[in-house]
């Protein structure tokens, strides 16, 4: 348990790092941003926050004596619970909105890959471990549920640097 912990303080650190560059962005260009930018850079910011809340909770509560599948289970419950607030949430804002359906119609492939690669596979492991099934694999899904999202915010950062370079070069 030990050996796992340690990796999702690990976990939490690199998330740190999206965070901050994510925050570092904002305030240096939001001047000059956009609205879709903006969103995007919120995006990053949002997830590395899931991440090391999600990271940091079975560390915190593993202090308490919670253990086992319950640890894993709880846990699963307030990150997949983080990332339903988070996405309704932003879809909720006008500029969240407007962006998803701009990025549908711009970019079906890419929309689609952030569904289908990104998003089910990080809710997937969640749902699993809530509903107790494979037990043996609780911890494993865990963290492959925060590895994808690290994935994610490293996807809409990419997105992000790249329409930059693509807007420079115009």
């Amino acid at each position: 348990m030990t050996e796992d912990f340690n990796f999702l303080i690990r976990i939490a650190q690199l998330a740190g790092v999206f965070v901050g560059f994510g925050a570092l962005i904002s305030v240096m260009d939001s001047r000059n941003a956009n609205a879709t930018q903006l969103t995007q850079i919120r995006a990053v910011v949002s997830i590395g926050l899931i991440v090391i809340v999600a990271s940091l909770l079975p560390v915190g509560l593993g202090r308490y004596g919670v253990t086992g599948q319950g640890l894993w289970r709880v846990c699963s419950l307030v990150f997949l619970g983080l990332v339903w607030a988070v996405t309704i949430l932003s879809l909720r804002m006008a500029e969240g909105r407007q962006l998803a359906i701009a990025r549908m119609r711009s970019n079906p492939i890419g929309t689609a890959f952030f569904w289908i690669v990104l998003e089910f596979p990080l809710q997937i492991p969640l749902v699993l471990t809530v509903l107790d099934l494979y037990p043996q694999f609780h911890p494993a899904f865990y963290i492959t549920a925060l590895i994808v999202n690290i994935f994610e915010a490293a996807f809409i950062f990419a997105q992000f640097v790249y329409l930059q370079q693509s807007r420079a070069v115009s």
